[in-house]
């Protein structure tokens, strides 16, 4: 039987994406949009830093453009810099954000409304420098909300409304938020938010949420809330990601204890971190510092094949997981556009030389890529 022009595409991309040889090998084939891959499962979203979305990067502006279909900004629209003293708000940058995802017709997300860090100390203190009380810390919370959210109202389609609430082990974290107003700043910013745009999408976003403790204290979190009434329409699980943590099993089984409380589960902040470790912890809290070494920046000249091919058996292991709950997923963010946009070479040791992303730094897409969107191209001919 001739197979037809379609079904031939796609029986090619398999073959190729699950060959690591001959996907880092075959430079003439044209690349598919990642976006494209994924239509009709996730949107596949990217972080971007004003030099992109104002236009000063044309190169990454064009890969954005075609790989992407939800953005989300990496620090315009946090507290230190979109309301930077009492009574000035910046929104210079943040409305050519939400300008470029405008123009560009993609699902626009604010990050974040509510975190302890890159947040001003004047937030918590009063003209003396002394604590804020409750009441005051409370009304300062909900007028920049108000603000903020409600300036995008009908434009910004989503809201990290609280980021990084957690400890390790599941506790709330002691942050002035919590020791001021107590446990339910939460419930509060997403009561404000949802005040401000009753249309928007509204998260709590954390790291390491695959480890038991932290999981069982953020199902615990997010269950009081909706019991309450309070909206939370998805968890957002950040997932940087190490090269051996966490496993397929811890990946698969927290986003199953997510979903099961009826919310949507996004993956907010993807990135696969191959280089060697530099803390003890498994987190992204951006806190720690460590001091660069030559051992710890084994790769400023590229990556080995050896590792290029096991970053890209990683990511393939990955997207698996993501595929099996397809259901429960809405978004796949990546943090970053191409390896050199990454956080990642300056945390948590600065100027280090990372690769953590499908694109590299000259934004040809490395084998990873090419195992993902295999991924993907199985479950449209599985269908």
């Amino acid at each position: 039987m001739m197979m037809s022009p379609r079904l031939f595409r796609v029986a090619l991309l398999a073959l190729s994406t699950a060959s690591p040889a001959f996907a880092q090998s075959d430079t003439t084939r044209s690349t598919p949009a990642l976006k494209d891959a994924f239509h009709g499962t996730f949107r596949i979203g990217t972080a971007l830093a004003p030099r992109q979305f104002n236009g000063d990067d044309k190169r990454v502006g064009s890969l954005i453009r075609t790989h992407f279909n939800a953005i989300s900004p990496e620090n315009v629209l946090k507290w230190e810099v979109v309301h930077p003293l009492p009574d000035i708000y910046n929104f210079g940058l943040s409305d050519r954000y939400v300008e470029f995802g405008e123009k560009n017709g993609m699902f626009i997300v604010g990050h974040t409304l509510a975190w302890h860090s890159q947040t001003p100390r004047w937030v918590f203190e009063d003209s003396t420098g002394k604590p804020l009380t409750r009441a005051a810390l409370l009304q300062r919370l909900h007028e920049h909300i108000e603000i903020v959210v409600g300036r995008y109202k009908g434009r910004v389609n989503g809201w990290d409304v609280v980021n990084e609430a957690l400890n390790e082990d599941g506790t709330l974290r002691n942050t002035p938020w919590l020791r001021i107003i107590g446990p339910d700043f939460i419930e509060k910013a997403f009561q404000f938010a949802h005040e401000a745009d009753p249309g928007a999408e509204l998260y709590y976003n954390d790291y390491a949420l695959e480890n038991a403790n932290k999981r069982r204290g953020c199902v615990k979190l997010i269950s009081g809330l909706l019991a309450k009434g309070i909206k939370v329409t998805a968890i957002g699980m950040q997932d940087h990601l190490k090269m051996n943590w966490p496993t397929v099993a811890e990946e698969d089984s927290t986003i199953s204890a997510f979903s099961a409380l009826g919310v949507k589960v996004n993956i907010t902040e993807l990135d696969v971190d191959v280089l060697p470790p530099a803390t003890r912890s498994t987190g992204a809290d951006v806190s720690q510092r460590a001091v660069r070494t030559a051992s710890l920046d084994p790769y400023t000249a590229g990556l080995p094949d050896s590792v290029q091919q096991a970053l890209a058996s990683r990511y393939e292991e990955v997207f698996r997981v993501f595929m099996s709950h397809r259901a429960a997923i809405d978004r796949i963010t990546f943090w970053g556009v191409t390896d050199g946009d990454s956080w990642l070479n300056g945390w948590p040791v600065p100027g280090r030389t990372s690769h953590p992303l499908l694109l590299d730094r000259a934004g040809k897409p490395k084998p990873a890529f090419h195992r993902v969107v295999g991924v993907a191209a199985e479950s449209t001919s599985a269908r």
